[in-house]
């Protein structure tokens, strides 16, 4: 039996709940692998980094987090809290590396357009976001 047919997909609240809290934990994500080592950094050499620099070390951070929680087990720790997780749009397991790293990708671009890949689950007959459509990938409640 597929993860499609024994478990639904996971509604549009528990989802943007989950994102929410997920941006909390992601303080302390950022604040040891971004802060620190340009306080560090900064302090030890005294030089800052660019602005397009720090740009791009987040970006590649954050990049790093979610498709490693993604291809381990589906979720990250505000998944599991959710009780939420990725799959392979077409197999019952966690996305592949290439579909978690384009599902990342294609994250951005539907948070920056005004939440667009957001308010598409309004229209999706199983509420899934823009970016998993897209990817191949489907978010289902597993609690």
């Amino acid at each position: 039996m597929s993860e499609a047919a024994r478990f639904p997909a996971a509604g549009l609240r528990r989802r943007l709940a989950s994102l929410f809290y997920e941006a909390l934990l992601l303080l302390g994500v950022l604040a040891a692998g971004f802060m620190l080592p340009y306080l560090v950094i900064g302090l030890a050499l005294d030089v800052a980094p660019q602005g397009w620099f720090a740009w791009l070390h987040i970006f590649l951070l954050l990049g790093l987090y979610f498709v490693h929680y993604w291809r381990k087990g589906g979720q990250t720790l505000a998944m599991q809290t959710w009780g939420i997780r990725v799959v392979d749009a077409l197999e019952d397991r966690p996305p592949s590396f290439r579909r978690a790293l384009l599902r990342y990708l294609l994250s951005w671009p539907s948070l920056w357009f005004g939440g667009a890949g957001l308010i598409w689950a309004l229209f999706d007959r199983e509420r899934q976001f823009l970016h998993d459509r897209l990817a191949g990938t489907r978010v289902i409640r597993i609690k």
